[in-house]
């Protein structure tokens, strides 16, 4: 594909990776604001990132499939529709203050999110040189860091209300004026929202009236080529599956917890929080900004090795020092593994041709890491601390280093292809 035939597409795919950063990355928001509206334990607030994440693990072979017959453009398409939907329903989940509306409304967001995650990855990939390919993902992936950052620097702060809601100060009201206060503490999430949905469906209108070129004929919609993908064959695929399976546990986990741990282990109240949370995210948007332009440099294998060997450590910190400082290590861990997902997913998929789409979809999939170690690390804080339960990224991270340890090996060890 020609560049001006391939940059308004850029543009465009560019965009989503920014859009579905408002929604996951709302989610350390929504964990201790409907922890205290909807009055949950640790491990209740946990099934936030479960609805969300579980999604990708359910939806992720459909939309692979819908990609493979109707193209990435209408995926797309119908991704942002589904999302819309989702980020609608908080309106009334919010008028009830009903948990269960909450989770079925965040796993539709997600849902719409999966079919953008399978069709964007492995598109961004295939437009342009494919030895560049972890390069362009990175810097598209930068602007999921940028919607990260707007998520947690200025919708979080509409949300949260910095309110302190006691047991004993519910106590002390009567039954209709407790349920009123936690209502209105609720309703805070509906306009955040309502203005994303209305962004999506904007976005796919944009999307439906824009040309896009016709994609590889490996690749291209109603191929008749055979093809036989055989999962085991690809060992590379495989452990990038696990890889990123704990990479997006890690990542996840970090994050979610980010208002709880500054509470508990700093003694930073939730207004505050949300300023560390936002920079913890400007942190993960740098790193991805700065890791681009080091990959020109170094081979992304090694860089990957090199990120999660400083995540463990900065971990070991933050787990057995507290504090403030601990508040920084963590903004440190954001910007080190701010270039793990894209590297992951680009080095999985590498050399796979006309199998991309089914990889990418097992590589989505991958992503359910997100919906299972926030329960195992909630499980963990009640039954401990929240700071004692950050050992669970750094397991995580151990996984990701192993993956590029291998990757950094000379001997390849992806099996031959079948055709």
């Amino acid at each position: 594909m020609s560049k001006n035939k391939t940059l308004v597409p850029l543009i465009l795919v560019t965009s989503l990776f920014f859009l579905w950063a408002l929604t996951s990355n709302l989610i350390p928001t929504l964990i201790p604001h409907l922890k205290k509206a909807c009055r949950l334990t640790d491990f209740q607030s946990a099934f936030i990132d479960s609805a969300y994440w579980i999604a990708y693990f359910i939806i992720a072979i459909p939309a692979g499939v819908v990609m493979e017959k109707m193209g990435y453009k209408k995926a797309i398409i119908i991704g942002l529709l589904i999302a819309a939907v989702g980020t609608f329903l908080f309106y009334p989940a919010a008028e009830l203050r009903t948990f269960p509306l909450f989770l079925a409304a965040l796993f539709i967001v997600a849902s719409g999110m999966t079919f953008l995650e399978t069709a964007a990855n492995p598109y961004m990939t295939i437009l342009g040189p494919a030895e560049t390919a972890p390069q362009r993902l990175n810097f598209a992936q930068a602007f999921n860091g940028l919607g990260a950052f707007f998520a947690a620097f200025f919708l979080s702060k509409i949300i949260l209300s910095g309110k302190e809601i006691s047991d004993a100060t519910l106590a002390a009201l009567t039954p209709e004026a407790a349920n009123q206060l936690l209502t209105n503490e609720a309703k805070s999430v509906q306009m955040p929202y309502l203005i994303i949905g209305i962004v999506l469906l904007l976005v796919a209108v944009v999307f439906a009236f824009t040309h896009f070129p016709a994609e590889k004929k490996e690749l291209e919609v109603g191929t008749t080529a055979k093809t036989s993908f055989k999962l085991f064959e690809h060992k590379n695929l495989l452990i990038g599956i696990l890889a990123q399976f704990f990479y997006v546990g890690g990542q996840v986990c970090v994050s979610s917890f980010f208002i709880r741990y500054c509470e508990f282990a700093a003694g930073v109240n939730e207004a505050e929080a949300t300023n560390y949370l936002g920079f913890l995210l400007l942190g993960f948007m740098l790193g991805r900004y700065v890791g681009t332009f080091v990959m020109q440099y170094v081979k992304p294998a090694l860089l990957l090795s090199l990120y999660s060997i400083i995540n463990i450590l900065l971990i070991v910190v933050i787990v057995f020092v507290g504090g403030k400082i601990s508040i920084y290590a963590l903004i440190g861990v954001e910007f080190f593994m701010s270039i793990m997902y894209p590297t992951i997913f680009s080095l999985a998929i590498k050399g796979l041709g006309q199998n991309t789409k089914k990889a990418s979809s097992y590589l989505v999939m991958a992503i359910v890491g997100g919906a299972l170690f926030p329960l195992v690390m909630g499980k963990l804080s009640d039954a401990t601390n929240i700071q004692h339960a950050y050992l669970i990224p750094a397991v995580c991270f151990v996984v990701v280093l192993y993956f590029a340890m291998i990757q950094g090996k000379e001997k390849a060890i992806v099996a031959t292809q079948s055709n």
